[in-house]
Formats: C-alpha cells, sequence, structure tokens
C-alpha cells in the first residue's frame, strides 16, 4: 500500500478497509484480519492498524466479539456509503466546481462525459 503525505495513515487504513468492506471482498459478519495480520501485510506499526480499528468500531462500521476478533457489522455499507457521501459532499465537491467554473465546463458537457465514463468502467 503506497501511503499518501497529507493524511494520517491510520486514516488510510480505515479507507483501505472501508473499500474491502464495500467491494465485498469482506462480507457482512465476517470476521476481518487480526490487527498483526493486517499490520504484517500492509507493512505497518501493529499500533497504527489498532487505531484504525478503534476508529472504525467507534463508525460502527467494525464490532469486536470478545475472545473471537473484529467483525463487520451488518449495516457497514450503508453507513460507509453515507460517510463517503457526507465528505464527497462537503469537502470534495467544492473543489471540483470551483474548478468546473475556472475551466469553463458546463453541466451538459460534464453530464455526456460521465454517462462514457459509466459505460466504460461499470459495464452491467
Amino acid at each position: 500500500m503506497n501511503f499518501k503525505d497529507k493524511e494520517p495513515i491510520y486514516i488510510q487504513i480505515a479507507d483501505f478497509v472501508t473499500e474491502h468492506i464495500s467491494l465485498a471482498k469482506w462480507l457482512p459478519e465476517e470476521k476481518i484480519p487480526s490487527v498483526r495480520d493486517l499490520a504484517g501485510d500492509l507493512q505497518v506499526n501493529p499500533n497504527t492498524v489498532m487505531r484504525a480499528y478503534e476508529y472504525l468500531q467507534n463508525q460502527e462500521i467494525i464490532f469486536n466479539k470478545r475472545g473471537l476478533g473484529l467483525f463487520v457489522n451488518t449495516n457497514a455499507v450503508e453507513i460507509i456509503n453515507g460517510l463517503r457521501r457526507e465528505k464527497f459532499l462537503q469537502q470534495e465537491l467544492p473543489i471540483f466546481f470551483k474548478s468546473l467554473f475556472l475551466l469553463d465546463i458546463d453541466l451538459e458537457e460534464l453530464k455526456n462525459r460521465y454517462v462514457i465514463f459509466k459505460r466504460e468502467n461499470f459495464k452491467n
């Protein structure tokens, strides 16, 4: 995993975990890798993974079964989508709108490109 300088590593690890859940690589009620296993896989300090897991537990995306490990919450995908949506709307969309305005890109062109993007990348 390549880490970015502008964001705390534990948040990037939390994003990695939530992406696995969103992509159904880790299913609801399924056990996720232990702190030690994920730290080894990502080549990071176990304390950093523990911090990411604590963050995800606070968001109710994962939960602890005492003595068994950490598991994906049954409604984790809905929680993740809600959090990502809010982050996008509050942080990323204003920057995107500013770029559209500065580059004089109209919404019709944007719509056409979005349709093409979906067709090429998410064929059903």
